[in-house]
């Protein structure tokens, strides 16, 4: 899914006030956190995810494998938080059209 310039700043400020669901820890990204991930975007479709680490190159490799993983768009990064998107099959959220 390939979202606009407009409707990835829609989706900015749902998820403003919105806290991190699921939060890396030592182990980095394991695969249960890959099913918890997958589980909150299925509940939830836009989510916030804590990456704790302060290598920017090491930071982007971790959130483009977490979006290409759980099959979800990444929406904004932003310090340590990571916004992620994907549309479940109910729609709970309706994103505004081009």
């Amino acid at each position: 899914m390939i979202l606009s310039t407009k409707q990835k700043q829609y989706l900015k400020g749902l998820a403003h006030s919105l806290k991190p669901v699921v939060q890396l820890g030592n182990n980095g990204l394991t695969e249960g956190v890959m099913a918890e991930i997958d589980l909150a975007l299925d509940h939830h479709e836009l989510i916030k995810v804590k990456v704790p680490t302060d290598d920017k190159e090491q930071k982007r490799l971790i959130c483009d494998a977490i979006s290409r993983e759980a099959k979800a768009v990444n929406v904004q990064l932003i310090g340590h938080t990571l916004v992620l998107y994907r549309q479940s099959d109910e729609k709970k959220i309706r994103i505004p059209k081009l």
